[in-house]
């Protein structure tokens, strides 16, 4: 392969790290080629990017990517064999549950590291990945969590408001009797 085009690709995955909260390390060897379809179109559905390099690429590419040279260190040992990166832009833990599916039925493909938000997954932490919630689904929660109070607050005011009126109704009916 020309150097040129060799240089093209280690941009693009630096790129592409660069630009991912979150990346996976997967394993997909023995994968038929069924199999790595539904795996593609399965990242492809909740948008996001798988892509297949040579390990060399990937190592090199992470060593110069801005948010990822912190942690060749840690994922090197994870380059070795067939390996895909997997990129995901919005929901970090979505690619988590889509490899936790698959895996259920079968063993393809075998889950090799993470980097999440800043923090390393090994392989032996796909399952708690898998069970975390998603920025959006956290948000819900604090949101719903502080609809709550302000909801007590204003059915108090409202009984306040309709026990004064009330008052001023019944003192209403006194005066005029």
């Amino acid at each position: 392969m020309e150097k040129i085009k060799k240089n093209e690709i280690i941009a693009e995955i630096k790129d592409k790290m660069n630009n991912a909260p979150a990346i996976y390390l997967i394993d997909f060897a023995g994968m038929t080629v069924a199999e790595v379809d539904n795996l593609r179109s399965e990242f492809y559905k909740a948008n996001i990017k798988y892509k297949v390099v040579k390990n060399t690429f990937a190592l090199r590419a992470m060593r110069e990517s801005d948010s990822y040279s912190q942690f060749v260190n840690d994922l090197e040992v994870h380059f070795k064999g067939n390996t895909g990166i997997v990129f995901s832009d919005n929901d970090v833990v979505a690619p988590a549950r889509i490899l936790k599916k698959l895996t259920e039925k079968s063993d393809k493909p075998k889950f090799k590291a993470a980097i999440v938000d800043k923090v390393y997954f090994g392989s032996d932490k796909m399952q708690q990945l898998a069970s975390l919630l998603s920025k959006e689904e956290v948000i819900a929660g604090i949101l719903s969590s502080l609809d709550s109070p302000v909801s007590g607050i204003v059915g108090a005011i409202n009984a306040v408001i309709r026990d004064l009126a009330s008052v001023i109704e019944e003192a209403a009916k006194k005066k005029a009797a």
